[in-house]
C-alpha cells in the first residue's frame, strides 16, 4: 500500500477491504480446486471416499478481518470525541415593559452548568446577537440574577448565555418606553 493509504483511515479501510477480497477470492478458488475424493478399500469390501494425499494443500480461510496494528513509526491517533452539552438556562423577568433608565432584573435557573460559571447578557441587533457587559455568576443552588438598565426607547430582545457560548436561554422581549 502507498503511504497515503497507510496513514489515512479511509485508505486503511480500503486496503483492508482489498486484502480481504484477495484472501476470500483465493480461498474460493482453492475450494473449487479441491482434490477429488478417491475410493479406498475397507475391511468389509465397501469403499469409502478419502482425499488424495497429493492434492490436500489448500490455503486456510481467514475467519475474520483484523484491523492493521500500528508500527513503531506509525501511531494510531485516537478518534476525536464530540462533546455534547446538555445544559440549559431558563430565564424570566417580571418587567415586560419598563421606563427608560430603570433597571430590569432577569432571574433564572441553570441545569447541568457548574456553580460559579459566568453568564452574560446578549441582545439582538440587526439579526445578530451582541454580548453586553452585564454578567452574573451561577449560585450553588443553580440560580442567577442579572440586572440591566436600558437607556434607549424601543423593544429589546435579550437572552442569557454562558461565557463560552455553549448554553443559551430562550429570548425575552422587553419594551422600553
Amino acid at each position: 500500500m502507498t503511504s497515503v493509504l497507510r496513514h489515512h483511515r479511509y485508505g486503511r479501510a480500503l486496503g483492508t477491504g482489498a486484502i480481504t477480497v484477495a484472501l476470500l477470492s483465493g480461498g474460493t478458488a482453492a475450494a473449487f480446486a479441491a482434490p477429488t475424493p478417491t475410493p479406498s478399500p475397507t475391511r468389509t469390501g465397501m469403499s469409502t471416499t478419502t482425499p488424495s494425499p497429493m492434492r490436500t494443500r489448500t490455503a486456510p480461510m481467514p475467519t475474520r478481518t483484523e484491523r492493521p496494528r500500528a508500527t513503531r513509526t506509525e501511531t494510531m491517533a485516537p478518534r476525536p470525541t464530540r462533546t455534547v452539552t446538555r445544559g440549559s438556562i431558563t430565564v424570566s423577568t417580571r418587567e415586560v415593559s419598563v421606563r427608560r433608565g430603570r433597571a430590569v432584573a432577569f432571574t433564572g435557573r441553570v441545569r447541568d452548568v457548574r456553580a460559579g460559571t459566568t453568564l452574560v447578557l446578549q441582545r439582538r441587533v440587526n439579526g445578530h446577537w451582541t454580548t453586553l457587559r452585564t454578567t452574573a455568576l451561577v449560585n450553588r443552588n443553580g440560580t442567577f440574577t442579572i440586572r440591566r438598565t436600558f437607556t434607549a426607547r424601543g423593544t429589546e430582545t435579550v437572552r442569557v448565555v454562558t461565557r463560552d457560548g455553549r448554553v443559551q436561554s430562550a429570548a425575552i422581549v422587553v419594551r422600553v418606553s
